[in-house]
């Protein structure tokens, strides 16, 4: 089940307390976003980062309406609960195991 983020507030550096519709609440630190580059580089700006809402209508934390983490990420980091099984690492099956060499890459 998907719960949606009903209220959010800035606790400091790169925290945020989040609760959600089933009532749980929890401190994420975002500050591992500061590394992953692409569109996450806008949370170096620490006044960028702070200014955020919560998108009432898709149920997550959303920062000018460009960037929002799935509402299943926020839940389990918050609350320490597990990600659903459906966005869990699948070890049997990667897009890359089924690659093979071509003539161009000398295989």
């Amino acid at each position: 089940m998907i719960h949606d983020v009903i209220s959010a507030v800035y606790k400091g550096d790169y925290k945020i307390e989040i609760e959600f519709d089933d009532g749980k609440k929890g401190i994420m630190d975002f500050s591992k976003y500061l590394t992953r580059g692409g569109i996450f580089e806008r949370f170096r700006d620490i006044e960028f980062f702070r200014n955020f809402t919560v998108n009432t209508e898709l149920g997550v934390l959303t920062w000018q309406n460009e960037i929002d983490i799935a509402p299943e990420t926020l839940y389990s980091e918050a609350t320490g609960s597990p990600l659903p099984h459906w966005m869990e690492a699948n070890d049997e099956y990667s897009p890359n195991n089924s690659l093979q060499p071509t003539a161009e890459s000398g295989g």
